[in-house]
């Protein structure tokens, strides 16, 4: 039995009673930090080519081109398989199904450190997307199974956040490993492979022995506990069956609402993973004196700014129960700043201004994916996450490739980031103009109720 229920009631500035806040922290404390760290290592792998490519390319002998199309290519494994590798963790469960995926993208991400040919490694990036598909939506719909609508944006931010800091932690760690680390005479970008792969099959068995399933299951919770959370899920639930639709598989899939978000998706993909997968050599070029644990540490400072801005702005989105305006906003910020960096003469001017455009960028992620629910069924949702999440992963391929050849053709890594900034502009568009139903200040009718 809690010691909340004997409590008497006032309500936190999010309208909570301590008992139900108390609930919800203790979920969060037990869940988000484990796919935390999960998600920071799925980063890490995906995004360490960028790294690897201020030793590797010279290495392996490849053109600009070729490494856009490496970077690139993971992402389009990770489109043809999402949606198939979500109808399995349906079937499957969480938790078996995201071991599986762990342990498979570990093997995967470890013997990109043996490759010796440009298609060699265009391979490897291909399976490693397959290996991937369907992580990031299967952690979507793990995490609705545990919080209230009305938690969904901050705990998202909570979850996403990971991104931003996996960049933080890959940055110095993996220039660090590339420089210091050359064991057997393979290079340092062969080691950085390998032992950042290793964490994703460690965390895959763990994966089996720490994660629960449901609320049902969760014995770590007290019996009131338990209760309460099962009941508040399973109200939302069915209030919000009489608002919301739900579709088959296929009717979700062709919803137009579904495809408009994923189209947005797309766009914002572009821009995001063009700049990350290139911001190593973007950073290289400005500061051409520059060594790689330096940096390293410099591409450590966008990220760090991200981060805080992706947690405030989630929390202020929850606040006011709002989800279009805090969408398409950080996009149209984060569109004027790719213009400052593209067009300033000066480095510090230019990091700033991509330190300003990846804040946008990650601060729209958790209201973002707290839009889907807004008119679709949680069941809905679960495909809807992974069809939008699949179609803007597409993005993922077209902003390294497109960022690789606008280099081969002009020569400059930051000519880019004026065709990510007319991207953006577009999908700033699009987000603003979209038709939502939202429970606006939603948080002051909860307040008057309780």
């Amino acid at each position: 039995m809690s010691e909340y229920n004997n409590q008497p009631v006032a309500l936190d500035r999010r309208g909570r009673t301590p008992f139900e806040a108390h609930v919800v922290r203790k979920v969060t404390w037990r869940i988000i930090p484990f796919v935390f760290i999960l998600y920071i290592v799925n980063y890490v792998d995906r995004a360490n080519i960028g790294y690897a490519a201020l030793h590797m390319n010279a290495e392996l002998g490849l053109t600009s081109q070729v490494f856009g199309l490496a970077a690139g290519l993971f992402f389009i494994g990770y489109f043809l398989f999402e949606v198939p590798s979500n109808a399995a963790l349906a079937k499957f469960g969480a938790r078996p199904w995201i071991a599986r995926i762990l342990l498979t993208w570990g093997v995967i991400a470890t013997l990109m450190g043996f490759v010796h040919e440009g298609w060699q490694l265009i391979a490897a990036r291909f399976l490693l997307g397959v290996a991937e598909a369907g992580f990031f939506p299967g952690i979507v719909i793990y995490l609705t199974r545990w919080f209230r609508e009305k938690d969904l944006a901050t705990t998202m931010s909570l979850f996403t956040a990971s991104i931003p800091v996996s960049y933080i932690i890959a940055s110095p760690l993996s220039t660090w490993i590339m420089e210091n680390v050359g064991w057997f005479g393979l290079s340092g970008w062969r080691w950085m492979f390998i032992l950042e792969g290793v964490p994703a099959v460690l965390l895959g068995v763990l994966t089996l022995f720490v994660m629960t399933e449901r609320p049902r299951d969760a014995r770590w919770l007290a019996d009131d506990e338990r209760e309460w959370l099962v009941s508040q899920l399973d109200a939302e639930a069915s209030a919000k069956a009489d608002r919301v639709q739900h579709l088959s598989l296929w009717k979700t899939l062709g919803n137009p609402k579904v495809l408009y978000l994923g189209a947005i998706y797309f766009v914002y993909q572009v821009g995001s993973l063009g700049t990350g997968y290139w911001l190593p050599q973007i950073i290289k070029q400005l500061g051409r004196s520059l060594t790689t644990i330096q940096i390293g540490l410099i591409g450590m400072i966008p990220y760090a700014v991200a981060t805080v801005a992706m947690i405030l702005w989630a929390r202020h989105s929850d606040a006011v129960r709002e989800r279009k305006l805090h969408c398409w906003l950080p996009l149209g910020v984060s569109a004027l700043a790719m213009f400052g960096a593209a067009l300033t003469q000066s480095p510090v001017l230019a990091i700033g201004a991509i330190c300003i455009a990846l804040a946008g960028l990650y601060a729209f992620k958790s209201p973002f994916w707290a839009v889907p629910g807004l008119f679709l069924s949680s069941a809905s949702a679960t495909t809807a996450v992974a069809a939008i999440n699949s179609i803007g992963n597409l993005g993922g391929f077209v902003g390294p490739y497109a960022q690789g050849l606008i280099v081969e053709r002009t020569g400059s890594t930051t000519a880019g980031l004026i065709f990510f900034g007319v991207l953006l502009v577009i999908a700033t568009a699009m987000m603003a103009g979209m038709k939502l139903r939202e429970a606006r200040r939603g948080a002051e009718s909860e307040k008057v109720e309780a």
